[in-house]
């Protein structure tokens, strides 16, 4: 099929390198969009249980999805898309897939509640935070059912620490002086927008205060690069890379770019 990502704007990249996160309307195509959300709703299975991990506790999640359906894998290795990504990073880089997830969030009188405000990079056996990840809306998702939001510029600050590590222990808890940076707007997200954010910035989302699970799929990219450090990392842990060599694996493809 044709790729069905677009280009940025100009304006959108622009205020992403300002901000450390971008509000992109209409970043996918709505008839790929659509048949994501209906597949996305016969894979979500409500777990009915609260595990004790903090990240499940927020959301659910349906990793590696682009490997093995080519819907899903339309958006993730759209040249195009790439291509934004790499416009995105420092340097205009080759870029490499992290990881992609379906995630779930629960209505907040079900298993899910917050997402803890957090960096992505922390956890990451990368030795560069050159990462960013694009988070689209599969259906309408109002602010009220729990877009991400973020602390304003909170990536010039760097690498902050490790949130979902300890109980009740965020980003906001750990530098409280986060507080003092703008949040930005609760989104109100029509199927097929994405919000794309950096590693290192801080972010988060409300309850889903609907009847209705919320779903969104995410994917991130990191500059191809990056060399392994050899941290424990259960994605990489395995994998036979090489500490201080590139994540030449199956796991981390290369995205072409256009």
């Amino acid at each position: 099929m044709d790729d069905p990502v677009r280009r940025l704007t100009h304006d959108e990249a622009r205020f992403y390198h300002e901000h450390g996160w971008v509000h992109v309307p209409a970043l996918v195509d709505s008839r790929i969009v659509k048949t994501l959300a209906t597949k996305a709703a016969e894979l979500h299975r409500p777990t009915g249980t609260v595990s004790v991990a903090a990240v499940a506790k927020a959301f659910g999640q349906n990793r590696g999805l682009a490997a093995i359906d080519e819907d899903f894998a339309a958006a993730v290795y759209s040249p195009t898309m790439a291509g934004n990504a790499s416009q995105l990073l420092p340097g205009r880089p080759q870029v490499r897939l992290q990881i992609d997830n379906l995630l779930v969030k629960e209505p907040a009188d079900g298993v899910h509640g917050a997402t803890t405000y957090h960096q992505d990079f922390p956890w990451m056996p990368m030795d560069r935070s050159s990462m960013l990840t694009v988070w689209l809306a599969l259906t309408d998702i109002p602010a009220t059912m729990g877009s991400l939001r973020f602390y304003d510029r909170s990536h010039i600050y760097g690498v902050l620490g490790r949130s979902f590590a300890r109980p009740d222990d965020d980003a906001l808890t750990q530098h409280p002086w986060l507080a003092g940076l703008e949040l930005s707007p609760a989104l109100d997200l029509r199927a097929g927008d994405a919000t794309i954010h950096s590693a290192l910035t801080i972010h988060g989302a409300a309850v889903n205060e609907h009847d209705t699970p919320r779903l969104s799929y995410a994917w991130t990219y990191f500059d191809a690069q990056t060399k392994y450090t050899g941290a424990p990392f259960a994605q990489a842990d395995g994998l036979g890379l090489t500490v201080n060599e590139v994540f030449d694996h199956p796991c981390f493809p290369l995205i072409p770019a256009s």
